[in-house]
């Protein structure tokens, strides 16, 4: 991030959209939650206390000032047992305000996309997630290309109960 500019910052500053494009199958094995999550642990969705954290917060706050925030999650099949836990937590997200998209990986292979996950922030500034730390761009003509694969990626990408059924099958593929 930017010195000083936090994503919360960030998303606090956005006045039209927020798009988030996640292209991995894992981002962390070193997760408490993952790891309850491994051993059967699930969110109890009738008890917000249990699964609401900050960061759905932001969401919230940002949804409520009519920006609309998008995500889309490229995944492959069968699906990882890491993208299996985000979707189990991706609830949480869509109640509070998120709008999420997936996209089996076979699907995204004509499509010209970077080659890390990044967010962009208004069309006017786009923040590429690195290994070790973070590269803002702020060149229009470089945000319209973020802009561009985003906007490919979200018309081929399904959502609520499309999105399940897919994410069902994939598991289902998986579990035999």
């Amino acid at each position: 991030m930017p010195a000083g500019r936090t994503l919360e910052r960030l998303l606090a500053d956005c006045r039209l959209s927020a798009v988030h494009l996640e292209m991995r199958d894992v981002y962390t094995l070193n997760d408490p939650k993952f790891d309850a999550w491994q051993a059967g642990h699930r969110i109890d969705l009738d008890d917000r206390s249990s699964w609401w954290r900050p960061w759905l917060q932001n969401i919230v706050n940002t949804v409520a000032r009519s920006v609309e925030d998008r995500r889309a999650r490229i995944v492959s099949e069968p699906v990882s047992s890491y993208i299996r836990y985000e979707y189990d937590i991706t609830v949480p997200n869509l109640r509070a305000g998120e709008q999420v998209r997936w996209l089996p990986r076979r699907r995204a292979t004509d499509l010209a996309l970077p080659g890390n996950d990044f967010w962009s922030f208004d069309d006017a500034e786009v923040t590429v997630e690195l290994v070790s730390g973070h590269l803002t761009i702020t060149q229009p003509h470089e945000i319209a290309l973020y802009a561009g694969a985003f906007a490919e990626l979200a018309a081929l990408a399904v959502y609520g109960k499309v999105a399940r059924a897919l994410i069902t099958k994939a598991i289902q593929a998986v579990d035999g």
